[in-house]
């Protein structure tokens, strides 16, 4: 069962308070040293030589933002149920999972099958009408009751442009409020408060202020926060709508309750804002239902992405409450009497996408997938945590299901205070340090053959065992052996 209660993150939160004011450990130079030398030098060779190609054609050397790890990013290979191999041979266990997609395990063969014969017969896209469009939009609603219709984006970045258009319509209203921290995608009006709260558009390089005129953060878990907002938007034109991933910020980096979302549910309906779930992570992760189903409430619009692409290209969508339905339309129409939202995507919807999204998030239903990756994440935790007391370190483990955290600088647990801007180049430079040092666990992570998303980050799937939760914590007892305070002056 995935535990949101007030009383479990409440305890969250203030373990990941006291962490970020302890001085930073860290796994030890030598130790870090020696890892570079022997395993990234020795053992990834094949992979380095790769990257001094790539990088004289691509930007930093890879194209995937996750990509980008401490001594130098490795080439990928063989992905299978629980395991990745890399160019030089190496098998490692994944708790990436593509950085979120992968909840039956990487490279399910029941899916790939039908992928094969699909490709075989029609390809992957013809920009024209595929039935299993039809059958994945009938399947999702059926899953989640607010769901009524479904339309299939290119990815969540895409579905969280379209539902706050679709809000603005709706509403007639212009402003929108964000939770703060959280990653919406990278289009430029949510390119605002992103990563830590109250960091407003300090993140933002290359957007013009000007684009985040009608958009506002309101601070993880605090009501008070949001209803200030609220009310000074009515003062404004209004607030067309509260956008918040339903376990906070960053796939629940920064934990939110069932009580808080319960709050901002009823604060939407006493000021008349649509209510926006982004479930790009969690929806067919932590339940077949999503998240909203655990929390009960039915957000007005919901997004998704990752898993409703099965790990496929072409993975986002939205979709809301029956009288948003109106609001979306196939193609360009013209002398309605109901404005559209525009919305596109020569690679939308493709066969590829919409047959592999369908036969993952069946499968994953039929075999109560999310209930077996769920189990793992709490047997990862709760060893995590075992390893943490035991080595007397001050770090912090929580899960949302198979949403595992492995905080250990806490770097997106810091707060951007307006109020007080003369600490802000010293939270923001704080921020980074923690940040090189979450790669530096990473690195070493990786070197014990551990897969993380940015060393804080994992996710499990239902390809997982006990047996090999097991032998990961144990590798994870090998790096925090080596884990030390460090010196901040040295």
């Amino acid at each position: 069962m995935v535990d949101l209660s007030a009383a479990t993150v409440k305890r969250q939160t203030e373990e990941l308070d006291e962490l970020i004011k302890k001085p930073i450990y860290s796994i030890a130079p030598d130790a870090l040293a020696k890892y570079e030398a022997e395993y990234f030098g020795q053992k990834c060779k094949k992979s380095y030589a790769m990257l001094q190609e790539a990088i004289k054609y691509i930007p930093g050397g890879v194209q995937h933002n996750l990509a980008f790890n401490h001594p130098f990013p490795l080439v990928f290979t063989k992905a299978e149920g629980a395991h990745l191999e890399d160019l030089d041979g190496n098998r490692y266990f994944d708790f990436l999972q593509a950085g979120g997609p992968v909840v039956l395990g990487s490279n399910p063969p029941e899916v790939r099958e039908k992928v094969i014969d699909l490709l075989n017969t029609c390809g992957p896209s013809t920009g024209l009408f595929h039935e299993y469009e039809y059958h994945i939009a009938k399947l999702v609603s059926e899953l989640i009751p607010s769901v009524k219709w479904l339309r299939l984006l290119n990815s969540g970045t895409e579905g969280c442009m379209v539902a706050i258009r679709i809000a603005r319509l709706a509403t007639k209203k212009r402003h929108v409020l964000k939770m703060g921290g959280a990653y919406h995608g990278w289009s430029d009006q949510h390119a605002y408060g992103i990563r830590v709260p109250g960091s407003k558009f300090t993140q933002a390089h290359g957007v013009p202020l000007f684009i985040f005129k009608g958009i506002d953060e309101f601070f993880p878990g605090d009501l008070k926060s949001l209803e200030r907002k609220l009310k000074r938007n009515t003062l404004r034109g209004g607030t067309a709508a509260v956008m918040m991933e339903p376990v906070g910020p960053e796939s629940g980096t920064r934990p939110i309750s069932t009580e808080f979302v319960l709050g901002v549910a009823e604060l939407c309906k006493k000021y008349g804002a649509l209510l926006i779930f982004d479930e790009v992570v969690t929806a067919f992760r932590i339940s077949p239902h999503g998240a909203q189903s655990i929390m009960g409430v039915e957000p007005d619009l919901t997004v998704f992405g990752k898993v409703i692409g099965g790990g496929y290209p072409g993975a986002g969508g939205i979709g809301g409450k029956e009288e948003y339905r109106k609001y979306l339309a196939a193609g360009i129409q013209t002398g309605d009497k109901v404005k559209k939202a525009l919305v596109g995507g020569t690679m939308a919807a493709t066969p590829l996408s919409a047959l592999a999204g369908y036969y993952t998030i069946k499968r994953i239903y039929e075999t109560n997938a999310c209930d077996r990756a769920n189990a793992m994440g709490d047997r990862l935790t709760t060893g995590l945590r075992k390893l943490i007391k035991q080595h007397n370190l001050p770090f912090v483990a929580f899960n949302q299901g198979s949403i595992c955290h492995l905080e250990t600088v806490g770097t997106m647990h810091f707060t951007v205070n307006w109020k007080k801007p003369w600490n802000i180049p010293k939270v923001l430079h704080e921020t980074s340090v923690r940040k090189a040092e979450m790669e530096h666990m990473g690195a070493a992570y990786m070197a014990e053959g551990l897969v993380t998303l940015a060393g804080s980050r994992l996710y499990t799937s239902a390809a997982y065992t006990e047996e090999k939760i097991d032998q990961a914590l144990a590798a994870f007892d090998r790096v925090f052996a080596n884990v030390i305070k460090l010196d901040r002056q040295g």
